[in-house]
């Protein structure tokens, strides 16, 4: 629903989800990129970012990533209807929270970034997945800690088997079919 401030704008949340490395960012930045070039209304809240201010106060139980995808999800909801294109790049690996983020959002577009497990391994240039085996980082998502993939993501980005080019493609189109820009 357009608001006084942005008269014809609707705003969104674009939910990506995914693995550790398997591109949630690097879509949603280059989506970030072409959508403020043309004009639009665009924030965009990274897991890593957040955490740096939002949720520092959080670690990685689920408790605590249930708590920070609850925080994100509140401000995303206050963009979202004042007519602010959101992006998210958070691993959610609950389905559960997910479906929260939803329901308390209302505009909202899961977007589901898979990529095999092995392949995020090779991407990973902090070394995270090797210290997650070695027992170094408990509780990480792929490793120790489950990910629940989504069941019914409205887009599914196969970032193993497609350009990072492509992946945007996707999602410009979608949002663009939906009626957002």
């Amino acid at each position: 629903m357009p608001n006084s401030c942005c008269p014809g704008r609707k705003g969104i949340t674009l939910w990506f989800t995914g693995l550790p490395c398997s591109g949630k960012s690097a879509v949603a930045d280059r989506v970030t990129d072409i959508l403020k070039s043309k004009g639009f209304y665009v924030e965009r809240l990274d897991g890593d970012i957040v955490r740096q201010d939002l949720t520092r106060d959080l670690g990685f139980s689920k408790k605590d990533r249930d708590e920070n995808i609850r925080r994100v999800t509140f401000v995303s909801k206050l963009l979202t209807r004042n007519g602010v294109i959101v992006l998210t790049s958070f691993i959610s690996p609950y389905k559960e929270m997910r479906s929260h983020a939803r329901t308390q959002i209302g505009s909202f577009l899961e977007v589901y970034v898979k990529c095999p497990v092995g392949v995020c391994m090779e991407r990973d240039v902090k070394g995270m997945y090797k210290k997650a085996i070695k027992g170094e980082i408990k509780e990480f998502t792929g490793v120790s800690d489950p990910y629940e993939e989504p069941e019914n993501a409205e887009l599914v980005l196969e970032t193993d088997k497609e350009t990072i080019e492509e992946s945007v493609g996707k999602v410009l189109t979608k949002i663009e079919e939906l009626g957002f820009i």
